[in-house]
């Protein structure tokens, strides 16, 4: 946000009071967009987390469990500088109960925080499965010694331990977060074995053959994979701790760390307290502020803006924050309005690991001889047909399928072919018809696409105006300026643009960018 302007006191003539309720990443961004105005003293604000640390890039907890990084380089917020500059910081604490009627936040130290505007970015938690062994109470889990989710800095301890320990590690889950915890904790050197229920992993997100294909990869990566296996239960050694994980065919499958990953579910429950209107998550209207009460807002993980359920990605959330604070800054001080906020685009899934590479979205269900695709009439007054090309290479792992409508991608699958990805993930996106030869989308990881002349029929996803790191939505001409301008690392990108502090799919693009500027100055 821009310098503060002239600022609308509350009726007491004090400035107004904004409380925080969670310090997670989407808080951090919350914060950082008001800190001119608090820093001016414009505005009291308070952040209150129940983590120990402040803000910190949660996507990279596995990353952090195998070694791969410390929490210097995943913070996202320094305490006391934000302290200095006038922020109240409470870490450590929690926020029990919302008293909407005074306008307090109570903490479970006994005090109390007055507020004019609450926002909750209470986040999510990690699902425990109902299983024989496991108290699976959303708001209590009790888990045994040797079971773990991975959501904070304790569970990246536990994971840490098991991987230095070259032990056995149990993944329950075949969604992207526990197939990238496998595949680092496999390279680290830790035994793996990944536990899903369905017939392929990354089920909901990738059509049979694609599924297929990954799974091959993972078991060429030294992963066993055990899939359509459905889990009951937990077996313990006299000291209590995990020992195996039990499936319903009678069958075991034995380790010595049961890493949960069975997604996360929004954190409700203060909301729910202050009888506020919960799905899913809190459910707010066009302005991000809670259903039928003034003053209390929500936004990331926890909230849920109409039928829309909470995405759990970071850069819808990062969205949410910052135009939450634009819209108090036009407010509170009298700043500019924001325009609407806009509702977020079809989102692609992407599974990043070192030597994996794949992304997915859309309607990948259609095969290429589907009767329904070909015999469905246009003039019956549905849509379109579907087109649908697939590429399959085994043997090396790739695997790229292309549903179109009207030559416009209606869904796409691209394994182990990193451009192809690239270039559908920005197809998808911005809605671009494809080219009519669609093996020009697969030359693109030939050699013929190394020699910078580029091929027929390709827009070109390295526009300057094109999005780089979706999540902060930073363009890839502001990367290259920031290049240009002197840094010299993605730390040092990152802490300019903010490009790769999400999910860091964008991370090896921006590495490229570097190297290229610099072999350029070289040369």
């Amino acid at each position: 946000m821009t310098s503060p302007l002239p600022q609308r006191a509350e009726p007491s003539g004090r400035p107004p009071r904004i409380v925080v309720v969670g310090f997670g990443p989407v808080a951090a961004r919350f914060v950082d967009e008001m800190l001119p105005a608090a820093t001016a003293g414009a505005v009291e604000v308070t952040v209150v987390g129940d983590e120990e640390h402040a803000a910190y890039n949660r996507v990279l907890v596995a990353d952090l469990g195998v070694g791969r990084t410390h929490l210097g380089l995943m913070g996202l917020a320094d305490a006391d500088q934000l302290a200095a500059e006038n922020v109240r910081v409470l870490v450590g604490t929690r926020a029990v109960r919302l008293d909407r009627s005074r306008r307090l936040v109570h903490l479970a130290s006994g005090e109390t925080i007055p507020y004019d505007r609450v926002v909750l970015a209470t986040g999510a938690r990690a699902v425990v499965p109902n299983l024989t062994g496991l108290n699976p109470d959303p708001l209590h889990p009790v888990l045994p010694p040797g079971v773990t989710a991975l959501r904070d800095t304790h569970d990246a301890a536990r994971l840490a331990a098991a991987v230095e320990a070259r032990g056995r590690i149990v993944v329950l889950g075949g969604g992207v977060l526990g197939l990238e915890a496998a595949l680092a904790a496999s390279e680290e050197g830790a035994t793996v074995t990944v536990v899903h229920h369905g017939d392929r992993p990354l089920g909901r997100s990738i059509d049979g053959l694609g599924g297929a294909t990954l799974a091959a990869v993972l078991r060429r990566r030294g992963i066993r994979v055990a899939g359509n296996a459905r889990s009951t239960g937990l077996e313990t050694g006299p000291d209590g701790s995990f020992r195996a994980l039990l499936l319903e065919d009678g069958s075991a499958v034995d380790g010595d760390l049961l890493l949960l990953a069975c997604g996360a579910r929004p954190r409700t429950e203060l909301a729910e307290g202050a009888g506020l209107a919960v799905g899913p998550g809190v459910l707010v209207d066009a302005g991000l502020g809670a259903l039928h009460t003034e003053h209390v807002f929500a936004i990331g993980d926890c909230a849920q803006p109409g039928e829309t359920a909470p995405s759990g990605l970071i850069g819808p959330g990062w969205r949410q924050a910052e135009w939450l604070a634009a819209r108090f800054g036009h407010e509170l001080l009298c700043a500019p309005a924001p325009a609407p906020l806009a509702a977020e685009g079809p989102s692609v899934i992407l599974l990043k690991a070192r030597g994996v590479n794949l992304a997915t979205a859309g309607d990948v269900t259609a095969d290429p001889l589907d009767a329904f695709a070909l015999d469905h009439a246009v003039g019956e007054g549905g849509p379109a047909p579907l087109s649908v090309s697939v590429w399959s290479d085994p043997e090396h792992g790739a695997y790229v399928k292309m549903a179109t409508r009207s030559g416009v991608l209606a869904g796409f699958v691209a394994l182990g072919m990193p451009r192809a990805a690239a270039e559908l993930t920005l197809l998808y996106e911005s809605g671009a018809e494809l080219p009519a030869d669609r093996s020009v989308i697969l030359r693109l990881d030939g050699p013929e696409a190394t020699v910078g002349a580029g091929l027929p029929g390709i827009a070109a996803a390295a526009g300057p105006e094109s999005t780089l790191c979706r999540c902060a939505g930073v363009s890839r001409g502001t990367v290259e300026q920031a290049v240009a301008g002197g840094c010299a690392t993605t730390e040092e990108v990152s802490g300019a643009t903010r490009a790769g502090t999400g999910c860091g799919g964008c991370r090896d693009d921006v590495r490229e960018l570097i190297e290229r500027h610099f072999a350029a100055v070289a040369a």
